[in-house]
């Protein structure tokens, strides 16, 4: 959801933000990292360089940006030869609003900013940083690999689950027919016969029974329950993301992958130059309502003079090795480092775990589709078997 900031900051006046936020909270939040006095927020769903169908190819673009950048050009013409080879109009459209901006002589982190749907506040508060510092390259550097690492997992995560997605895919569809046409004409053929029949098979019959006297208002239910289930996807994977939480080993991983993307988010901007509490503050939009409602509490405690393992620690936002590394990092002074070698271990890990859960996951899901499948064959045919063997 995108919300519309009304805020103030220094000499700047007021200003108008927008920012991609789960919700009003998290948005004001980000705003407050950056610096910004909240005066308002309010949802909304104007432009926001792209329109909603639309998706900017942001680690593309810095990949370009650093090649072009490398080679000598300027920002200006940077931007203008990514300009001229860009197809997609929308693209284009927005490449071209950056570089009118930098002619009217803005920098080009207040260019970013005004098309948040594009170049989230982490990536324009990095480009800001290294405008300070006149290391422009070297941040685009670290961002590339931030989000090269961020895509890694999640490209594990989603390969892992193709093929059980797969499988629950056919296995209901064949559920479906089998419930839907084979039942039914068993259960006419069962009705002629005047037969008593086994009590699950009985069941199974008067399941064909009702479908045969109410198929069509059965099928327009299932095709109302999944056009819901497309048009509210968003809440229904929110809801499903809740209730595997509450799994108490699929929940501990989930929290190890949301912490592990907050250290790797803090590492990333405290070597851009952000302090600590405000690359805090600024990830906490990474992380879900829960999570976030902690880091804010950490965050106090970090600002009262309470150390960071400490804090982090006593509002559940470490894990028993985090804890020892975030020490190590307090005692060296370095813990850009720190949480990113912690965020690296927690990655490798989790990549262990999704491993092991898919090879064990994938055949009992195998198997207990085909137990369902083959429960409902052997039903519809036991009254056969039963059947030929009183002929015997």
């Amino acid at each position: 959801m995108q919300y519309e900031i009304r805020a103030v900051k220094g000499s700047q006046g007021v200003v108008r933000l927008a920012f991609d936020a789960a919700d009003e909270a998290a948005a004001r939040e980000l705003a407050r990292a950056q610096g910004f006095t909240v005066l308002s927020a309010r949802a909304s769903r104007g432009r926001a360089g792209l329109r909603r169908g639309g998706r900017f190819q942001l680690l593309l673009f810095s990949q370009e940006l650093l090649a072009l950048l490398a080679a000598g050009l300027s920002l200006g013409e940077v931007i203008d030869t990514m300009v001229a080879k860009e197809t997609r109009a929308e693209s284009r459209a927005l490449l071209a609003a950056v570089r009118d901006r930098l002619l009217e002589g803005r920098s080009l982190s207040a260019a970013l900013a005004e098309h948040p749907r594009a170049f989230p506040p982490l990536y324009v508060a990095t480009v800001r940083a290294a405008e300070r510092t006149g290391d422009l390259p070297e941040a685009l550097a670290r961002y590339i690999a931030y989000q090269e690492r961020l895509d890694l997992v999640k490209k594990k995560v989603a390969s892992a689950s193709i093929y059980p997605a797969v499988l629950l895919l056919v296995g209901g569809l064949v559920t479906l027919f089998l419930l839907g046409y084979v039942v039914p004409r068993f259960a006419g053929i069962y009705a002629d016969s005047g037969r008593e029949l086994p009590l699950l098979s009985r069941l199974l019959v008067e399941w064909g029974q009702l479908f045969n006297a109410r198929g069509e208002l059965i099928a327009v239910a299932l095709a109302a329950a999944v056009a819901a289930a497309v048009a509210f996807q968003a809440d229904l994977r929110r809801l499903a993301a809740g209730a595997l939480a509450r799994v108490p080993a699929i929940g501990e991983r989930a929290r190890v992958y949301h912490l592990a993307r907050l250290y790797r988010t803090v590492s990333m901007l405290l070597r851009g130059g952000t302090p600590l509490p405000t690359a805090l503050g600024m990830s906490a939009g990474l992380l879900p309502p829960d999570l976030r409602e902690r880091l804010g509490r950490a965050l106090a405690r970090i600002r009262e003079g309470a150390g960071i393992a400490a804090a982090l620690d006593e509002h559940g936002l470490t894990t028993p090795v985090a804890l020892r590394m975030l020490r190590v990092g307090e005692k060296s002074g370095d813990m850009a480092a720190m949480m990113e070698r912690i965020a690296g271990f927690h990655d490798e890990e989790l990549a262990r775990w999704i491993d092991w859960f898919t090879r064990l996951f994938e055949p009992l899901l195998m198997a207990l589709i085909g137990a369902v499948i083959g429960a409902i064959v052997v039903l519809l045919y036991l009254p056969i078997f039963e059947l030929a063997g009183s002929l015997q």
